[in-house]
């Protein structure tokens, strides 16, 4: 049997200067869960925590330790056991940080 898959792009060459949540996403059908984070431009640091909802509404954070992130390049976070939604939250680690990033979401049965 093929499991299904699915890789949707959440963000494509956003520059952020400020603290953000991505769009909730809808996952429900998902056993896994990998973000993909590329970080094209970065002035500062940057952290990066995965959220949980069981209705797109109200969020909490994963139990695991936040990615952070000070470079360019390519990273991820793996997830199982999240329930229906999901997003990504991101925090700059001073107020006049700033990065241009892509951030894709890869879902598997």
């Amino acid at each position: 049997m093929v499991r299904r898959s699915f890789t949707a792009v959440i963000e494509k060459n956003a520059t952020f200067s400020a603290p953000f949540e991505t769009e909730p996403y809808e996952t429900g059908w998902a056993e896994e869960a990998r973000w993909f984070v590329r970080v094209l431009e970065l002035d500062g640091q940057l952290t990066l925590t995965p959220q949980l909802s069981p209705d797109g509404l109200f969020w909490c954070d994963d139990e695991k330790v936040p990615m952070v992130v000070r470079d360019k390049g390519l990273y991820t976070l793996s997830l199982r056991d999240f329930g229906n939604w999901l997003r990504l939250r991101g925090e700059f680690a001073r107020a006049s940080s700033s990065a241009k990033i892509m951030i894709y979401l890869a879902l598997k049965e």
